[in-house]
């Protein structure tokens, strides 16, 4: 990845600017009212650069006026740069209105389907986040297996095979482990529990896992062609450093509020940039993310998968990371990114809780005729007429839908009796396939088949 090209110093400009024989010049482009995201972007100067600036300024004066405003509004955080120099933040408008889109579509008393707001059927959907974000997170950082055997391996509690799926479990596990000390405060030693869950039987040296990189192993993010992209600070200042981003996530600092929203975002860009550890820092960062969104009431957030958004244009969150250290330390252009992630993951809930509500409609109707089957019962079988060759086992369905294994056994020897489901003896564990004509056999009523056949093959 290319580093943008840092821009010119503001310095200079207006020094030339303010000269005598330029003055009528700083008139004009204080006159014509420049914005800090000119028609609602907060653009770097990298990009603006090649834009064509308002009729009579060059780009270089675009870029001051741009400056100027931004000055006005932005506000010093505790986290430093590894130079010592405070990171800051502004709140221009489409800052404002994603917030606003954020606190009305992830908190509160929102307006969302009942299949995720109905007690007996939130688990299954919380399930399926988790593993999607599980999974995609340890895919943005090399893990190579499928979505299908990352869910096979959750939902039938088999053992991982190789470090891909020991990865995405860990960090199913890392998730459900955040999702039960939100209301507890956040310390270094979560953050050390934490980093070990997610980084368990994966690192090469077993004993990096659970502790700061030390100061002989130079730890630095690089690019595919080995670019160093981001130096983090020493390993010396580690201790300190984590402390103090502790007590920023907890908000115990009073000199100035600042959006829960934005605190978890910069929280996120706070790890990632101090990187404490050897290995799975950009995983326990976007834990962290979701602990401090839900933390401060954002239960939505439970139901998310950041990481889908993200492993889909990874050069982008690359890209504001590196807007941020080349411009003045203004974290605005990750705030603005994580806000965009943030808000496509809420659409993308959306419809994916729209298509799961026509899946059960789907059922409901070839089923119409039938009152005896239960909505995990429906969940399976709409699963099943997208999966044909999908093996269920009891323990699948208990992990899916959180039940006890006495319900769970008696959801599928149901449905093996009603011949939606044929069942099958592997070693010591018993396996349910849909049958072949499982749609004829939801259209129709049919009757339950003999011991001999249901326990076949």
């Amino acid at each position: 990845m290319k580093i943008p090209l840092r821009p010119p110093p503001i310095g200079g400009l207006l020094n030339r600017l303010t000269e005598p024989a330029n003055a009528h010049r700083l008139v004009s482009l204080i006159a014509k009212g420049i914005g800090p995201a000119p028609s609602g972007k907060y653009r770097h100067w990298d990009t603006l650069r090649h834009l064509t600036p308002p009729d009579g300024i060059t780009p270089e004066e675009w870029w001051i006026a741009i400056k100027l405003a931004r000055n006005q509004m932005l506000k010093p955080l505790p986290l430093k740069s590894v130079n010592g120099l405070p990171f800051q933040y502004a709140m221009p408008d489409p800052v404002l209105r994603m917030m606003h889109e954020t606190d009305r579509d992830a908190s509160g008393h929102i307006e969302i389907s009942e299949q995720v707001t109905n007690p007996s059927t939130r688990d299954r959907y919380i399930i399926d986040s988790l593993m999607e974000e599980a999974i995609t997170s340890s895919q943005l950082e090399g893990a190579s297996t499928t979505k299908e055997r990352a869910k096979e391996m959750i939902r039938s509690g088999r053992r991982p095979v190789d470090r891909s799926e020991r990865m995405i479990l860990n960090n199913y596990r890392a998730m459900r482990y955040v999702s039960r000390f939100t209301k507890e405060p956040l310390t270094p030693e979560r953050i050390f529990e934490l980093h070990k869950l997610v980084t368990h039987d994966t690192l090469d040296d077993p004993s990096s896992t659970g502790r700061f990189r030390t100061p002989d192993e130079d730890i630095r993010v690089v690019d595919e062609r080995g670019t160093a992209l981001h130096i983090p600070p020493p390993a010396s200042e580690l201790s300190a450093r984590m402390a103090a981003m502790c007590e920023f996530a907890n908000g115990t600092q009073l000199e100035q509020f600042i959006h829960p929203v934005i605190r978890s975002i910069i929280l996120h860009f706070w790890f990632a940039y101090d990187h404490p550890f050897v290995d799975g820092n950009g995983r326990t960062a976007r834990a962290l993310f979701y602990w401090s969104m839900l933390s401060r009431g954002y239960w939505l957030c439970e139901y998310l998968s950041i990481s889908t958004i993200l492993r889909a244009a990874p050069a982008k969150y690359s890209r504001s990371f590196l807007y941020c250290e080349t411009d003045d330390n203004d974290l605005t252009y990750f705030i603005l990114y994580q806000l965009a992630v943030l808000r496509r993951a809420i659409e993308q809930l959306h419809a994916y809780i729209e298509r799961k509500i026509d899946e059960v409609r789907q059922v409901d109707r070839l089923l119409r005729r039938s009152g005896e089957l239960n909505h995990r019962q429906l969940a399976l079988l709409s699963h099943a007429l997208k999966h044909p060759d999908f093996a269920y086992s009891i323990a699948s369905h208990r992990s899916s839908h959180n039940v006890v294994y006495q319900t769970a056994r008696t959801d599928l020897l149901g449905l093996a009796r009603k011949r939606l489901l044929l069942q099958r003896k592997l070693g010591k564990t018993l396996y349910f396939y849909p049958a072949p004509d499982l749609v004829d056999g939801l259209r129709g009523h049919r009757g339950p088949v003999s011991r001999s056949t249901r326990s076949g093959g």
